[in-house]
Order: C-alpha cells, then structure tokens, then sequence
C-alpha cells in the first residue's frame, strides 16, 4: 500500500513513519510536512507544504495513496481556542477533504487523544475541538476513518524528535502503567492492520489500538 503521513518532525509522526518503513506492506510513503524530516529512504518521498491550509483540492501530489495517517498535531497549552481551532480542526479538515478528493477510496486515521469529548460540549477546551474534528471525519466519505486516541506513547528506537522533558519518564509509564501506554511500533502497526484488515469502531482507545497492532 502507498501511504501519506503528516507530523513526520514531531514524535507521533515520526515514529509511524519508522514502522511503516519497516512494514512490508507499505511500498511507499509520502511525507507531508513543513520542512524536511532529514531522512533518506528508498520508499520515502517528501512534499514541504508550507500552510496546509493553502493546498488546493486538485493538487496531484497528492493523488494515488492508499491510506493517510495523520499524525501532526499541537499542544493546546497556552493557547487560545480559536487558535488552537484552526490549527487543529481547520487545518485537519481541510487536509482531508484535499486528499479524499484525490483519492476516493482512501482510509483516513487521525491521532486523537485519550479522553477527547465526542459531545464536543464539555469543559475541556482540546477535548471539545478534537471531538469536533473526529465527528466531522468521519462523515467525509472515506473508505474508513479511524480516530485513534493513544496515552503515553513510547518512542521507538532510533527516534530523534523526542522532547528532552519527555525523556526521563519513557521507562517510567509502560512499567508502572501498562493499560495507559503504547510504543509508537504498536500504533504504527495498528495503523496498517486498519487498512489491511478493518476495525469495528472507528474510535480506538489504547486498548483497541493494541489489539489492532497484534
């Protein structure tokens, strides 16, 4: 399968990206992204876009992908809503739409978060916008749209976009809280098997997504 993946600079995408590279599965991936991600791989093709908002619905760099996992994403701290929303819900939606009409038969996955509010009316500002954006994916028409909504994910080996804060806790959670984490070869992998296989629900928390991976 031919794939696009945003967020390849930060830690979600880059870890998907890894495992994809290593699945035999996937022939080719299409990164998205903002600026380079400073690897070379013989099924790695690159598209620097710099304002997803920007791109146009017939662009056919686009065209010919089996499946986008969509892993860019921000942090909502210090931010305010309609910021936050734009970035989030816009930018996501619009990307989406671009790709679906290129490729109608494409399988859509977006990274969520765990505990995101599908009432989209609740207290928490992110939760609020990313059920928005989870609720309107899956009424675009793709061939499947899959939300995921990890906890503590765990890098991969030979990730270089980890945060240094983030660092000293990746032995901490999978030890202490197993139930609350994934290793981004999990989520990776799960991602494919949605493509490959299907999933009943097409929101999976940390447990369906380990399931998935297996």
């Amino acid at each position: 399968m031919k794939i696009i993946i945003t967020g390849v600079t930060g830690m979600v995408g880059e870890g998907v990206l890894l495992e994809c590279l290593e699945n035999p599965n996937v022939s080719e991936v299409l990164s998205v992204s903002r600026k380079p991600s400073g690897r070379i791989h013989p099924r790695l093709k690159e598209y620097i876009v710099s304002d997803f908002l920007k791109l146009n619905k017939d662009d056919e760099n686009l065209k010919g992908y089996d499946a986008c996992f969509f892993c860019a994403g921000i942090s909502s701290v210090g931010m305010k809503e309609d910021d936050y929303t734009r970035i989030t819900y816009d930018t996501t939606i619009h990307f989406a739409q671009v790709v679906l009409n290129q490729n109608p038969d494409m399988v859509f996955t977006y990274v969520s978060g765990a505990q995101t509010d599908s009432t989209e009316s609740g207290k928490v500002m992110w939760a609020r916008v990313k059920g928005r954006t989870e609720n309107v994916l899956k009424k675009l028409g793709f061939k499947g749209t899959y939300n995921f909504r990890p906890g503590f994910m765990k890098p991969v080996e030979g990730q270089v976009h980890v945060k240094w804060f983030f660092k000293p806790f990746i032995w901490f959670f999978p030890i202490f809280l197993p139930s609350k984490s994934l290793t981004l070869h999990e989520v990776g992998k799960a991602m494919v098997n949605a493509v490959l296989k299907g999933y009943p629900s097409s929101v999976l928390e940390i447990r369906d997504i380990k399931n998935l991976a297996k």
